[in-house]
């Protein structure tokens, strides 16, 4: 199977301070949504940020990657409630860093225990491929030029 692609594009104008953005995903189910320093290290305000991008990425991920792994375990879900807390570090000697995603999961799933539960969500999370991007398990690639 060929690798699939997804992409995303920022906008951004003006310093870090008081400048803004608008991101929107190429598959136009998220559109020009804004962004600004502020939004990420101070109170939200309606705009978004990295972070919550990045925990939205990991609680849907893993969130899939649970339901395969307890399907594949003849114990389907009925339902599973994920959420990720991405934390940015702004006191880094050397910048702001992103340090951590904590996942949560609370299961619905008919006929297993907790114990068996707990088991299938830490498989789930050895073969989830944002907690594996997360973890570093990827090459990042830059191409850059000044218009």
């Amino acid at each position: 199977m060929a690798a699939i692609r997804r992409q995303a594009t920022t906008i951004w104008k003006g310093d870090l301070a008081s400048g803004s953005g608008k991101f929107s995903g190429g598959s136009g189910a998220l559109t020009e949504l804004p962004v600004t320093w502020a939004s990420r290290t101070q109170a939200p305000g309606g705009k978004t940020s990295p972070e919550e991008l990045i925990a939205a990425a990991h609680s849907t991920c893993y969130a899939m990657a649970l339901s395969h792994t307890l399907a594949g375990a003849g114990t389907p879900a009925e339902s599973l409630e994920v959420t990720a807390v991405v934390e940015l570090d702004t006191g880094a000697a050397d910048g702001p860093r992103v340090t951590r995603s904590a996942l949560e999961v609370v299961g619905r799933v008919p006929g297993i225990s907790n114990e068996r539960f707990v088991e299938l969500a830490r498989q789930a999370d050895e073969g989830c491929p944002i907690s594996n991007l997360l973890r570093g398990g990827t090459t990042v690639t830059l191409n850059a030029r000044s218009s």
